[in-house]
């Protein structure tokens, strides 16, 4: 699941257990920034003492591992925050100019998904029968 807040942009995941195999109890929540991951710890002491995991050539470089029902409880917090109409203002509001490169991506995803909703609309717009 990716999950995109006012705090950063994570990619979460399920943790391995010891055998390699998935823990459907344990998150990875990873994340491209590492700072991300701070505003996280920042926000719920719950997460302060969670070592951040530095992982220099996997995909998502930094990552916290935690209980899954930890991270629900987080998530319901984060849900529960929500009082602007306009996400992308508010990431800026308060990732101020030290997020403004994470606020211009926004930007970017914003886009990349209007065009898969413009694209499919087209399509329909396309396969639809012709009026006689």
């Amino acid at each position: 699941m990716w999950l995109f807040t006012r705090y950063g942009f994570y990619s979460i995941a399920c943790g391995n257990a010891p055998d390699g195999s998935l823990d459907p109890d344990v998150v990875m929540v990873r994340a491209r920034q590492v700072d991300h991951l701070r505003e996280l710890q920042n926000r719920f002491p719950q997460l302060a003492d969670v070592q951040i995991v530095t992982m220099p050539h996997r995909d998502y470089r930094y990552r916290l591992v935690v209980a899954k029902e930890l991270w629900v409880g987080l998530v319901a917090e984060i849900a529960r925050e929500q009082q602007w109409s306009n996400f992308k203002d508010e990431a800026a509001r308060y990732q101020g100019r030290a997020g403004s490169d994470y606020v211009h991506s926004l930007h970017n995803v914003w886009r990349v998904m209007y065009d898969l909703q413009e694209g499919a609309r087209r399509t329909a717009i396309r396969s639809s029968p012709k009026e006689p």
